[in-house]
């Protein structure tokens, strides 16, 4: 009987599984130019079940649903259309619009919802797909400095860093990268590097940027603005996707170099419940070489005239150990034949002390899983892994070498919610810092005392024989270094390898120079959109909590005796009401964000949008906004020395933390620094002051924008326009302040010339992390246009004006670090089909110079003029693209900031492949 049963069964269900499969075919066009539409969607409604159009915009497929049921047809650009299917071996025909504009382009980001490019509060930039295949730059990443109002910092041929709105270095701590919800900033260095653990090209699905201030929504550190950065859905983008680019970097220091970039991404859903994906990428080159040998005032400082063969003192922007200087006169006890000078030991170039290897692997998988069979419910694990060798620029040069992040993700996420928990954890792996390499290498071959010794004893008997007879001083001194440089190791030879290696395998920075840290954070975020409860307005609240695990075992952070542990949390909330027809929204929103170590802070949001004309084709904005950054962990818990000062952390328990043997056998600590230091503008002036300095607190500022879009008629076409100018005050902000403290505490006795003289050869320099007493203003214009010509040629152009103003005297030591262009141009002229199957594109960007400050080196940053393009080919037999281009076409090398490679040429062929 029951075998009876089960066939029954089997064949109910065989025979209800036959009758439920329906299959579908039909043509998908383009309405406006009247051809098929290849690589069209088409998909049951709320369903993974889909396929996509072949190069002649066909398509045929089999479901496993009754009819009637709905299919969606969509591409990228398009506006998606909705087909009823009624009857099995329907056939239909679609013809898709293009969209007008780019600023018909659906956004999430502004306001945490889908609304059009058109319609945000707020200025937008967007970059997907469709973009990343036009693009001539030679990856998606570096694609992004095309868009209108964003500026990418390139420190290597891997490390770049994203910017808007200025005030940025290459640790750009002023703004938020996040890769499917997640904020891909290093712990320990508190900023993205670069796209190591970013996304494939391949599984880019849309990149959103909004200039300016968004911690109403998004919470501390989305200061400058924020980066999100979405993935493809492993239901909706299925199968096997390659991409092979190859091609050579050219740069006058470094010569002709190859380079590869190889990805693959493989997805498939199971069923309607369940998919995966996995995608690998691979990247290997080499690194613009740092060869800038000239002369410069010190860490931190600016050029001067001279070199090693006319100055003594001299220190090279990218010669490292020749920082460690000393008077001669006052080491040689006040012997009278030594003159009163200062001396530096010779250094190694940077070329000597690093491995300009440039290597990337990244490696993303995911688990999603549909519980209701449809996208109502998912849920996603998400694991992620990123390794490789670049090159950092902070306060000294950095190798990162065999540098590793990590982040894992488990979601909950549905039609009006979003729950999410990650952990990021990192390893230094074998990064060193270049300078310490070459300081500590020279003291081990010969100890600074010995090398002094020698130098000022050879000088001394030169004079007191009569050798120096007949010889000017700078012949005295080159014959007093040559003694002292002899048993100098040269570079290549098996005695610098091994001083070299003991030192970067040190992580003690009095006799090494390794970075080691496995600093990492729990985080966790919700988000509930009350859309189905509220119907007056559309009403969403939110909230995160972060917990910081700061390890770097004392070579970073205080934290030699332990890690140190503290959190943060936010909470916020948002209402947007649409009014008169549709035509005027309002958006209000306000987040209260709490860090255990300060004050909790409230940041607003109101912005009103009005859309005008018949067709609401007219859209003006206005926001005020606020917004604020907490300290970085660093600016709180650092205590480490830099080889010309002591970095010193201002959160109040670090000050007891910090410990320091100096000159004398005396030791310091972090309160030495505040109770008794000089302000070292004042002693440079030749009037020591002595400063109060301040427990570090979150920087704030308040933000006003107005704006304007319009899709306005131009022929048979349309120009979409977007203009924004904003106005930013900025108060608390986060500075560096050089503070000098007497290693004696018997010497704070001293006054006047005495004093003076104890400051400048008894005292050690501490640069710590406070806020500036100064008021600063930036504001800013962009605009940009696009356009289609002559029968679909693409044609943008945007323009970006900048500025900032703050009072120098109302604090003399603040340097704000703007780092921005005051004018900027950029253009984009193309077509993708300009006849059968290829295409191409061309972008130029021009911007002047500017004036580059940081705690590396400070100087002029050239006015340049960039060119980019490529030509693309399509061969739809093997579902592939070719495409040939280049970067900086003209030839013309250029650098970011003073102190980094050059960047020279890039020349590149790649091959795509199911993408």
């Amino acid at each position: 009987m029951m075998k009876k049963l089960l066939l029954v069964a089997f064949v109910l269900f065989g025979t209800a599984a036959m009758v439920a499969q329906t299959t579908i075919s039909g043509t998908v066009n383009d309405a406006s130019l009247g051809g098929p539409l290849p690589g069209a969607n088409i998909k049951v409604l709320r369903k993974a079940v889909g396929t996509s159009t072949d190069f002649d915009g066909k398509f045929t497929m089999t479901v496993n649903d009754t009819p009637p049921f709905t299919i969606e047809v969509s591409s990228l650009g398009y506006q998606s259309k909705n087909v009823e299917i009624t009857k099995n071996n329907q056939v239909i025909e679609v013809a898709l619009t293009e969209n007008a504009t780019s600023l018909d382009e659906v956004v999430i980001s502004a306001s945490r919802t889908p609304e059009r490019v058109m319609e945000s509060p707020v200025t937008i930039e967007r970059f997907d797909s469709r973009a990343i295949k036009s693009t001539a730059s030679a990856s998606y990443y570096e694609g992004l400095e095309n868009l209108k109002g964003v500026d990418i910092n390139s420190g290597g041929l891997t490390f770049k860093t994203v910017n808007t709105r200025g005030f940025a270095t290459f640790g750009n701590e002023r703004f938020v990268q996040l890769v499917d919800g997640m904020d891909n900033a290093s712990p320990a260095l508190n900023f993205a590097v670069g796209n190591l653990l970013g996304m494939s090209e391949v599984d880019v699905k849309s990149v959103e940027i909004l200039p300016g201030a968004a911690s109403a929504l998004y919470g501390a550190n989305a200061f400058n603005g924020i980066m999100i950065m979405r993935s493809k859905s492993p239901f909706d983008d299925q199968g096997i996707s390659v991409g092979l680019k190859g091609g050579i970097t050219s740069q006058e220091a470094a010569g002709d170099n190859n380079f590869y970039d190889a990805t693959i991404r493989m997805a498939h859903a199971f069923d309607d419940k369940f998919a995966a994906k996995v995608s690998l990428s691979y990247l290997k080159g080499e690194e613009w070489h740092a060869t800038d040998t000239r002369n410069t005032t010190g860490i931190g400082g600016t050029y001067k005239s001279g070199d090693r063969n006319t100055d003594i003192n001299y220190d090279g922007a990218n010669v490292y150990g020749d920082e460690v200087t000393t008077n001669i006169h006052q080491a040689s006890g006040g012997l009278g034949v030594v003159p009163n000078v200062s001396v530096s030991r010779t250094g190694y170039h940077e070329r000597d002390l690093i491995d300009y290897e440039a290597r990337s692997v990244k490696f993303n998988g995911a688990l999603h899983y549909r519980p209701l069979g449809n996208d109502r419910v998912e849920i996603i694990w998400n694991s992620k892994f990123g390794s490789g060798n670049t090159l950092y620029q902070g306060l000294n040069r950095y190798s990162l070498k065999n540098f590793f992040m990590e982040q894992h993700k488990l979601e909950v996420r549905g039609k009006n919610f979003f729950v999410r928990g990650y952990y990021a954890g990192e390893d230094a792996g074998d990064s060193y810092d270049t300078r310490f390499a070459a300081i500590n290498i020279n003291n081990k071959w010969k100890s600074n005392t010995d090398w002094y010794g020698q130098y000022i004893n050879t000088y001394a008997g030169m004079v007191l024989s009569g050798a120096a007879n007949g010889m000017t001083e700078a012949q005295i001194h080159a014959a007093a270094r040559n003694v002292a440089n002899q048993g100098m190791p040269v570079p290549g030879s098996a005695q610098f390898t091994q001083l070299f290696n003991e030192v970067i395998s040190d992580p003690d920075v009095v006799t090494g120079a390794q970075l080691k840290d496995n600093t990492n954070y729990y985080h966790a975020d919700a988000n509930l959109n009350l859309r189905d409860y509220i119907d007056w307005a559309e009403v969403q609240v939110g909230g995160s909590y972060r917990e910081y695990n700061l390890n770097s075992s004392g070579t970073i952070y205080t934290d030699a005796d332990g890690p140190i542990n503290f959190g943060e949390y936010g909470l916020y909330t948002q209402i947007q009401k649409k009014m008169m027809d549709d035509r005027l929204k309002f958006t209000g929103s306000v987040r209260y964000d709490k860090s255990q170590n300060f004050d909790g802070n409230f940041s607003p949001r109101v912005s009103l949008a009005y859309a005008a004309g018949e067709a609401k084709n007219h859209n003006f904005r206005a926001s005020f906004q606020t917004g604020f950054r907490n300290p970085t962990t660093q600016d709180q818990y650092i205590g480490l020395a830099t080889g010309a000062s002591f970095l010193l952390g201002t959160a109040p328990e670090n000050l007891d933390r910090f410990s320091v043997g100096v000159d004398g056998g005396f030791t310091l600590t972090g309160r030495d620094a505040f109770e008794r230091g000089y302000s070292a503008s004042s002693i440079d002036a030749g009037a020591p002051v002595k400063v109060t300095t301040n427990f570090v607190e979150p920087e704030k500022v308040t933000a006003f924008e107005v704006g304007y879009r319009a899709a306005l008629p131009l022929g048979k076409n349309k120009i979409s326009v977007d203009f924004s100018t904003y106005y930013n005050m900025y108060s608390n902000f986060i500075a560096t302040k050089d503070i000098a403290v007497l290693n004696n505490v018997a010497d704070d006795a001293l006054t006047g010339a005495a004093l003076l003289t104890a400051l400048n050869t008894r005292a050690s320099t501490f640069s710590v992390k406070t806020n500036s007493a100064a008021d600063v203003n930036s504001y800013g214009v962009g605009l940009g246009l696009n356009t289609k010509i002559f029968n679909g040629y693409n044609v943008g152009l945007s323009y970006t004006w900048s500025k900032f103003d703050f009072d120098q005297a109302s604090d003399p030591d603040f340097e704000a670090g703007f780092n921005t262009p005051e004018h900027k141009v950029k253009a984009q002229f193309g077509h993708p089909n300009v006849f059968e199957n290829f295409g191409f594109n061309v972008s130029a960007r021009w911007q002047t110079e500017f004036y580059w400050e940081s705690t590396f080196l400070e100087g002029n940053v050239d006015e340049r003029t960039v060119l980019d393009a490529q030509i693309n080919y399509s061969v739809p037999s093997i579902k592939s693209v070719f495409k040939l281009g280049g970067s900086n076409l003209t030839g013309q090398e250029y650098l970011s900031a003073p102190g980094v490679g050059a960047v020279g040429s890039q020349y590149y062929l790649s091959w795509t492949i199911n993408n």
